[in-house]
């Protein structure tokens, strides 16, 4: 018995290129969809006008000279704001939100309380990266934003 051979065709080497194609746009559907549902939203509405202040914020805020670092421990996160001196700084006003880098799905409101040498409170925290978003309003009026990257371990 002779083996009959399969001719590969005008037709199927249509079928392979249409496939090929409907795979590239498939997926890049899927990411174009994925990446708009996830956007976390615009920083502010004029970056124009935002930046017409920008320098004079960012001086005061250097003048202050107050660094920023956060850690988690189980369900709680520590927010230790220094002076150049390396003191504990106790701020007027602290607001801060708390969520993922790539999305606003799991952004929490912690409520911060100082304990002599940092600020703690509550999360629901998951491994990965978190960004804590800070606004923190110094004693003599200085606002002071900053957004801080905390490592939570799994």
């Amino acid at each position: 018995m002779a083996k009959r051979t399969r001719e590969f065709t005008g037709k199927h080497a249509l079928m392979v290129f249409c496939g090929a194609f409907a795979v590239i746009i498939g997926v890049n559907i899927a990411l174009a969809v994925n990446a708009v549902q996830t956007f976390p939203g615009l920083e502010v509405k004029n970056s124009y006008v935002a930046s017409q202040k920008f320098d004079q914020r960012r001086s005061a805020q250097e003048a202050l000279g107050w660094s920023v670092y956060a850690s988690a421990a189980g369900d709680a996160v520590r927010l230790e704001i220094t002076d150049a001196d390396g003191q504990p700084v106790e701020v007027a006003k602290l607001t801060a939100t708390l969520g993922r880098a790539t999305h606003v799905q799991d952004d929490q409101q912690p409520q911060f309380t100082f304990d002599g040498t940092a600020y703690v409170a509550s999360a629901d925290l998951g491994p990965g990266n978190w960004n804590i978003r800070m606004v923190a309003r110094a004693r003599n009026g200085t606002e002071f934003t900053q957004r801080v990257i905390l490592h939570v371990k799994g």
